[in-house]
């Protein structure tokens, strides 16, 4: 029961706080099921967001079901959507409201304006975990390349993120094959030649 309830607290807090959608709300959910309460490693989240990026649907309600999923099953799934959506749909009724009433104001115009650069700030420091990361697993050369390939891909081609994650996953299965099959192609040999 104290997982149910850890699972509402987390989701519902990365909920409300998720202030600008499904990018700002990625960094609130890696503090809770990464750091906070170490359901899954940075590793894993990264891949799983990977994947999420692939599937349709809004990002932070998919990765609430996989954390929710890999913590509590079928039922942690459920808790965790429900505990991220109700709760911040409810405060961006009452919030929207309430702002509303006073859309003119330069004060509600600049407190939304003030938020922006909180939000770069978050969704540049998960960026620069993930370059990290892959400088670690591909090294800085590679990581640099697929980095300049993603970009004229994406800013210059215009191509769907969905497509070039697509890519980039096809790439990478193709790749792990290719070294798992010539790995085991090698130590073949190296039986053979001992025998």
């Amino acid at each position: 029961m104290q997982t149910f309830v850890q699972i509402s607290i987390g989701f519902a807090r990365a909920g409300v706080l998720g202030y600008g959608g499904g990018p700002s709300v990625i960094p609130l959910i890696e503090h809770e099921a990464v750091k906070n309460y170490q359901w899954m490693s940075s590793d894993e989240f990264g891949e799983t967001l990977a994947l999420a990026n692939t599937l349709p649907g809004p990002i932070a309600t998919k990765m609430a079901a996989y954390v929710g999923y890999k913590v509590k099953g079928s039922m942690g799934a459920v808790v965790a959507i429900l505990a991220h959506i109700l709760p911040s749909l409810a405060a961006m009724i009452g919030l929207l409201s309430f702002l509303y009433s006073f859309r003119d104001s330069p004060f509600i115009s600049g407190m939304v304006q003030g938020v922006t650069p909180v939000i770069a700030i978050m969704l540049l420091m998960m960026a620069l975990g993930f370059l990290k990361k892959a400088s670690n697993g591909l090294g800085m050369k590679w990581m640099a390349l697929m980095l300049i390939i993603g970009i004229i891909l994406l800013e210059i081609l215009l191509i769907h993120p969905g497509i070039v994650i697509a890519l980039f996953l096809s790439a990478a299965f193709i790749y792990a094959t290719y070294k798992v099959k010539n790995n085991v192609n090698n130590t073949q040999k190296e039986k053979d030649v001992q025998s």
